[in-house]
């Protein structure tokens, strides 16, 4: 089975964009960067030439002399067999373009010269700017591809379009969700925390639906994330930023779940970790969700840059990396303590990040907490998530009351309804349509 992703259709989109420049595909490693552009390229395009300057270090040397399209392009011909460069119908895809900043040079004159479609792929792990010695800034368009979002799982465990339509037509109405169909997508949202979004680990999910086979895969995974840590990383930043990535469900375990630089550290702060931070969201691993000091639009501009939490971007590698036992605890529904939450919030922010939302929440004295704020219908939302059934809002109806906040919508795993005025309950899994 060939999974279906959603940036297909972006691909075709600048593919028919007449003022279409040169794509740089980022993204954290494994998430399929590679594969997509061989199949966008199989579908789209007469003649393909794909270069990997990390699987054969000698095609960086082709990048090395003059930038001239022309010339470019007869040393690759040169030097690929069977490649052709046809004006129109060709696409050159760079990939793991980081490994050769005179490549990402070369872009420029490519986005000049436009006879040719190029992608370029990097996954943030290891790009240097300061190697790049002309950035072609302006002449490159930009995509970020992510893990499966749950849709796209959706899709991979068999769900049709028609059946994606059903479920946001009960969102769109805000109508009850038959108990049946509710649990049903409670299962699949459980099964989605426990798998991820990882291609390799979904398509092996999707074969044969055994769990000890996907844990042995995301540890695979995390395990090339900390080998990827000791490679690209520089200097001290290779402990450093090892450290952070392995107290992350450390830092979720805490009531508070604000990231404490002492849990790296005994003693330590920001200064010695937040550029290791830093890299590790570049790297395409973590996202940060920053506190606002105020309830209110425009979120970035009430954001304190000095509070935040941080969540695994990949819900499913957070799980592998906690004991065993535990994707098999969040499957059936144990109780899992203060942890729970954790995992539930987590996959909501990541769900929230694929749809390009930047992260916010609220606190105030560490009485009022307010899991998420988010743009929605052009009002400041509040978000909050909960584990267990309850249609409880006395931090929605705080924030309600004192603080100005006009709109919220409570997530859980019961069904649609309400808390009062202006509080809407759903069901979990409806996050993926907000």
């Amino acid at each position: 089975m060939v999974l279906k992703r959603k940036i297909m259709d972006r691909l075709i989109r600048w593919k028919n964009d007449p003022d279409r420049r040169c794509l740089l595909l980022q993204g954290a490693r494994q998430v399929g960067k590679t594969y997509i552009v061989d199949q966008f390229a199989r579908e789209q395009y007469e003649h393909y030439v794909s270069i990997n300057f990390e699987y054969d270090a000698r095609y960086r040397d082709l990048f090395d002399g003059d930038n001239n399209v022309d010339a470019l392009v007869e040393r690759m011909k040169l030097s690929i067999p069977g490649s052709r460069f046809v004006p129109g119908k060709t696409l050159l895809f760079l990939d793991e373009i980081q490994s050769c900043p005179n490549a990402r040079t070369a872009l420029k004159f490519f986005a000049l010269d436009g006879r040719y479609d190029v992608i370029a792929s990097g996954s943030l792990l290891g790009i240097n700017y300061e190697e790049v010695s002309s950035f072609p800034a302006g002449y490159v368009d930009r995509e970020t591809m992510y893990s499966l979002d749950f849709e796209e799982f959706l899709w991979a465990m068999g769900q049709d379009s028609s059946t994606i339509a059903y479920l946001r037509g009960l969102y769109d109405r805000r109508e009850q969700v038959p108990a049946a169909v509710n649990d049903s997508m409670m299962d699949n949202l459980r099964q989605y925390i426990a798998v991820g979004g990882m291609p390799r680990v979904v398509q092996s999910f999707a074969d044969d639906h055994d769990y000890d086979r996907v844990l042995r895969i995301q540890r695979a995974l995390l395990d090339d994330y900390r080998d990827d840590i000791a490679k690209y990383a520089e200097g001290r930043e290779k402990a450093k930023a090892r450290a952070c990535f392995d107290s992350i469900p450390k830092q979720l375990a805490k009531d508070s779940k604000r990231f404490t630089y002492g849990l790296v550290e005994k003693g330590s702060g920001a200064r010695k970790y937040a550029g290791s931070l830093q890299w590790l969201y570049d790297a395409g691993i973590i996202n940060f969700c920053h506190c606002l000091n105020n309830p209110e639009l425009p979120f970035e501009g009430n954001a304190d840059n000095a509070k935040f939490k941080v969540y695994m971007r990949d819900t499913g590698l957070l799980m592998a990396m906690l004991e065993d036992g535990a994707q098999r605890d969040v499957i059936v529904g144990k109780n899992l303590g203060i942890y729970k939450g954790a995992i539930y919030e987590n996959i909501i922010g990541d769900m929230f990040a694929k749809q390009g939302k930047r992260l916010y929440y609220f606190e105030k004295n560490s009485r009022l907490e307010m899991d998420f704020f988010i743009r929605y219908e052009d009002v400041a939302t509040a978000v909050e998530v909960k584990a267990s059934a309850n249609r409880q809002a006395k931090s929605m109806r705080s924030l309600i009351d004192n603080y100005g906040v006009k709109r919220g919508i409570k997530l859980s795993p019961g069904n649609v309804g309400s808390a009062g005025d202006a509080v809407e309950v759903m069901p979990l899994w409806m996050a993926m349509f907000l």
